[in-house]
């Protein structure tokens, strides 16, 4: 049913348990997985005034390596076929939730799956949710994670 699953990572507990999912679904559909980091531009450079804004830029850079090296030996450990993809917003304009759609339209997936931390009332009106802006954007299905 599902030969190309999109699988957004941060690296968060919710996001690794997004994972287990997806490498699980992909070893039973025999499907290829692709797992994505976003470098927020938006976040790097929003309020930092008088930091090395290239240092920080290269830290995020590093970590998505790192996260995405991890999900990576995670799903070849299961036998799982894997690609990786460090994705960037182009502008500061630009969403998360929209980094990750536009992928899944260009790859193209069948499934886009995204770890969820299921804020609620002002939690969820201050901080927002890239799921939420999946789910507005996506041409596909997807699989929502939650941790228990």
């Amino acid at each position: 049913m599902y030969q190309r699953i999109l699988i957004a990572t941060d690296g968060s507990d919710t996001s690794e348990r997004a994972l287990r999912e997806a490498i699980l679904l992909a070893r039973n559909q025999q499907a290829l997985l692709r797992v994505a980091y976003v470098v927020d531009e938006a976040s790097i450079f929003s309020d930092a005034e008088f930091v090395d804004r290239t240092a920080i830029e290269r830290a995020w850079i590093h970590k998505g390596h790192a996260i995405l090296e991890k999900a990576k030996k995670a799903a070849e450990a299961e036998g799982i076929t894997i690609e990786t993809k460090m994705l960037e917003t182009e502008s500061l304009g630009e969403k998360v939730a929209h980094a990750i759609v536009e992928e899944a339209r260009h790859w193209p997936a069948d499934l886009i799956v995204v770890g969820t931390h299921g804020r609620k009332g002002l939690r969820h009106l201050l901080v927002g949710s890239i799921a939420e802006g999946v789910i507005r954007d996506s041409h596909v299905p997807i699989l929502l994670v939650r941790l228990p």
